[in-house]
């Protein structure tokens, strides 16, 4: 296959490198900065999954330097608020024959993809191992819930389809499947990154340390309720039957698995980066007013974030 990676950060790297180690030819989209580390010293992934590198057919940092003019898969791994501005650009690049992947965190890169890319193109992800780069090209596979889950949000996309591209996937050595609900498994992994991922980065601490007090337990608690209630509002089922079968899930399983963790959103601050905070609490709190249900302490959650990310950006 044709593959097109537009983002080389810690996702990227890793589907860009297996993929190319499986045969495909790949072309990666990035920053000058990372496009010339790349050149030279290609992409590496190691960790759970091995040691791998790989040079990639070509890297780029303007789609019209690449030497395709197609693709048979776009793979978008840049931060979920790039979504509707990658997708506004890769209009033009997409075939008849062509699919896009969002591979990202929280709730709305369908909608923002969708606004200029037809659904019928659109493959969501719902990706749930951990990745972290280690300097641009280079990331480490640190752990793995579950698989990779591929569907289609509106089922526009034939389940052949879908499937083929998960067994590609897994053939590279990312075990993925695919799902004729796939809503259900992104909310999955909505709730578990608003109930931790955002709070981790407020108070600096692993994962596993907000189980362990009692005042930030209890504000994930009430994070995970007002989720649920905006769901059902929504019409929206999940793997769950309701909250409290939920919180019993993330204390025994999710979130053990992950207790040394820091949250991603404390190193995008710590970088000086944007952070994803309106495609998760802030997203829920959206939906909630659009379905009458009030959102407090995701709204609080929010604003708190977005507080800290604008002082260490000013």
């Amino acid at each position: 296959m044709r593959i097109l990676v537009f983002g080389l950060g810690a996702l990227g790297t890793v589907y860009s490198c297996l993929l190319h180690n499986q045969g495909h030819e790949i072309t990666g989209v990035d920053h000058p900065a990372v496009v010339e580390k790349v050149k030279e010293h290609g992409v590496r992934v190691t960790g759970i999954w091995g040691e791998h590198q790989a040079y990639l057919k070509q890297v780029v940092s303007k789609l019209e330097d690449m030497d395709e003019s197609s693709y048979d898969l776009v793979i978008i791994s840049v931060k979920s608020y790039e979504t509707g501005e990658v997708a506004a650009m890769l209009k033009n690049q997409l075939s008849d024959y062509s699919y896009v992947l969002l591979a990202q965190n929280g709730y709305g890169n369908f909608e923002s993809a969708a606004r200029f890319l037809s659904p019928q193109k659109i493959i969501l992800g719902r990706v749930i191992f951990g990745s972290e780069t280690l300097e641009p090209g280079s990331a480490r596979v640190t752990v793995i819930a579950d698989d990779v889950m591929l569907g289609s949000p509106r089922n526009d996309i034939d389940m052949q389809v879908l499937n083929e591209l998960a067994r590609t996937f897994t053939q590279a050595g990312i075990p993925t499947r695919a799902s004729d609900d796939i809503m259900r498994y992104v909310w999955g992994k909505v709730i578990y990154n608003s109930a931790l991922n955002p709070l981790g980065a407020i108070l600096e601490v692993p994962y596993g340390k907000l189980a362990e007090v009692s005042f930030s337990k209890e504000l994930m608690d009430g994070i995970i309720e007002e989720i649920f209630e905006v769901l059902k509002a929504a019409g929206q089922s999940t793997l769950w039957e309701n909250a409290e079968s939920y919180r019993q899930d993330f204390y025994s399983r999710l979130l053990p698995s992950t207790a040394a963790h820091h949250a991603s959103m404390l190193q995008d601050i710590q970088r000086g980066r944007k952070t994803e905070i309106d495609s998760l609490n802030g997203a829920v709190s959206k939906l909630g007013e659009q379905y009458g249900i009030n959102t407090p302490i995701n709204r609080f959650i929010t604003l708190m974030l977005k507080a800290k990310e604008a002082m260490r950006l000013s």
